[in-house]
């Protein structure tokens, strides 16, 4: 069990970091002890800013000499309260939002070297300068960061062509739970020396490592861009659409979300300045995004053409192809926006899943539909990545209900009825959010005896004090 901090490790700490990377303000603390949802609240002894990977080193050996517990936070964006300390205020929050320096671009390796703070969009920026880009984007672009998507191992809209996070970092500097530097950065293309520890800290929510900086694979820019909202009927007609145009383009189809039509109406109503793309109201709408080189022909005409056979076929019902950059820059906020028009609109049990993608379409359809019916009232709100398979799978309550009496009451009971129709189809209850605090309960209950023991195995070897990021995780 973790110590809580005395007085001499509170003024150690200080004196090493200084005014800038220590404070036990309360309202300059107050922002980052609640999540992004809002549903968890936390406390802290005092909020440390390092500002580079030195002083993390001396944190981390101040605090394991003392035995107390240290939680990483980067942007606060977590879905699952996965950087949140407890409530019992003994922990100390770590940000590494001071840790904001891009080391190096190269286009010659295609790797840019970034720090943990570093926020995506100022990553998309650095890369684009030098004729390259990031290919991971999500709506907290301009928030989220490197540190924080590492340890939640992040997806976005992208992974269909270019994979989750884990396939995007090629090194990692991190320190340890035993305040050792791990220097990983090297972005070597093959490297067999035994247990891949980059690999294991990308996903691990900051319970073995404190992620510092990391090599991250970049690729060409894309010199024009096409991007198309389209209507259907029926969830099915997304996946057929999908595999026609791939048929089609190939690569060249980078994103594909699938969107219900009460999605765009949360976005419509909550949401200034957005509106429908098409004329006629549809079930399912799809957002598709596809790409060019520089020197190959533009996608514009490959899409539309593409798009117009599927309509003639009958596999969609309507579809615009943006006009203009601006255009295709409102198609995506309403994307984007689905969230936080969610989160206005009021509490949801939110479910991160995945499954085959030839399975997403029925749980779209036929899983909400059984959820709806076991629990009368509740609407469902689908939507995600079809490309694949992940689906953010959200229970609203009865119209008229007091939303949040309502979760209490019954989201624990939602939660798992939605994760056992998720497993029955050999799922994921966490598709890229992670486990964070939220999620404990409900990995405990599903992930079976030999995946647990192997976490905790990893666990009790690399932090057996318990002090990175307790409550996170692991039951």
């Amino acid at each position: 069990m973790p110590n809580r901090p005395t007085s001499d490790l509170l003024a150690a700490l200080e004196a090493r970091l200084g005014p800038r990377g220590f404070t036990r303000d309360a309202d300059a603390m107050a922002p980052w002890l609640k999540d992004w949802r809002g549903r968890v609240e936390g406390a802290a002894a005092a909020l440390l800013s390092p500002a580079d990977t030195d002083e993390v080193e001396a944190i981390v050996r101040l605090a394991g000499a003392a035995g107390v517990a240290i939680v990483p936070q980067g942007g606060n964006t977590s879905m699952v309260a996965g950087a949140t300390p407890d409530a019992d205020g003994a922990s100390l929050l770590l940000s590494t939002r001071r840790m904001r320096t891009i080391r190096s671009v190269s286009s010659q390796d295609n790797v840019a070297v970034a720090e943990a703070g570093v926020i995506l969009s100022d990553l998309h920026e650095a890369a684009n300068g030098i004729g390259r880009r990031f290919p991971l984007s999500l709506a907290a672009k301009g928030s989220a960061t490197i540190g924080g998507l590492i340890s939640t191992n992040a997806g976005g809209t992208q992974v269909l062509r270019f994979g989750t996070m884990r396939a995007l970092v090629l090194g990692i500097e991190a320190v340890l739970p035993n305040g050792a530097r791990f220097d990983g950065l090297s972005a070597l293309r093959k490297d067999n020396r035994g247990y891949d520890l980059r690999q294991l800290l990308c996903g691990a929510e900051g319970t073995l490592g404190i992620v510092t900086a990391a090599s991250l694979r970049l690729v060409p820019a894309a010199a024009a861009r096409a991007v198309a909202w389209v209507g259907i009927e029926r969830a099915d007609d997304a996946l057929g659409l999908l595999r026609r145009l791939e048929d089609a383009m190939g690569e060249a189809i980078e994103s594909f979300e699938i969107i219900p039509a009460e999605g765009l109406a949360l976005v419509l109503r909550h949401i200034a300045h957005t509106r429908a793309p098409l004329t006629d109201p549809h079930r399912w709408h799809v957002l598709i995004e596809a790409t060019a080189r520089a020197g190959a022909p533009s996608p514009t005409d490959a899409l539309e053409q593409a798009l117009a056979r599927a309509i003639e076929e009958g596999h969609a019902a309507d579809a615009i192809v943006a006009a203009s950059e601006s255009q295709a820059e409102a198609f995506w906020r309403i994307r984007e926006s689905l969230s936080e028009a969610e989160r206005i609109d009021g509490f949801a049990a939110k479910h991160d899943v995945s499954v085959s993608v030839s399975v997403m379409p029925w749980l779209l359809e036929d899983g909400a539909a059984e959820v709806e019916a076991r629990f009368p009232g509740v609407r469902v709100l689908g939507f995600g990545h079809l490309g694949d398979g992940n689906v953010h799978f959200n229970v609203r309550a009865p119209i008229g209900m007091d939303s949040k009496a309502w979760l209490a009451d019954q989201g624990d009971d939602i939660s798992a009825y939605v994760h056992d129709l998720v497993r029955a189809k050999d799922g994921s209850i966490s598709a890229e959010h992670g486990i964070g605090q939220l999620k404990r309960a409900e990995f405990a209950r599903t992930a079976g005896a030999t995946r647990l023991h192997a976490l905790q195995a990893i666990k009790q070897a690399l932090d057996p004090q318990g002090l990175f990021n307790p409550g996170k995780l692991l039951p």
